[in-house]
């Protein structure tokens, strides 16, 4: 059974009473809590000190980022992980392919869409 919890960002839709995915501007994304989904897709792996940034809604710049895990295109789906415990914080979007982002040294690297803490991660603790 579908279910989906309207919040002031988008929209959250659980299966069987499990977070899937999450809706922002009519495109889906994987909700951080879906474990199964968030390991299949590229990463990038920041340190400690742009945790707070991003868990209070900033995109993720590129001086930041201390490992690019996987390939990928401007525009596709990238997790965003602490680099001390490998933890998922953030899902993106890529502003420039994985190769781009490799020879940058500022810039933004991708846009946050869902992070610890935002209104879809409060709602899926509350259904937990």
């Amino acid at each position: 059974m579908i279910e989906e919890v309207v919040l002031d960002k988008g929209k959250l839709y659980f299966a069987d009473d499990k977070p899937l995915v999450i809706s922002v501007a009519e495109k889906l994304f994987p909700s951080l809590a879906n474990e199964g989904l968030l390991g299949t897709l590229p990463s990038l792996v920041v340190d400690m000190g742009a945790i707070p940034h991003i868990c209070n809604g900033a995109d993720i710049m590129r001086p930041g980022i201390k490992q690019i895990q996987g390939d990928f295109e401007k525009g596709m789906v990238v997790l965003v992980k602490d680099q001390k415990f490998s933890k998922p914080i953030a899902i993106g979007v890529a502003e420039a392919g994985s190769a781009s982002i490799r020879t940058m040294s500022k810039g933004i690297a991708a846009k946050n869409v869902h992070y610890v803490g935002d209104s879809f991660w409060e709602a899926v603790k509350v259904s937990r």
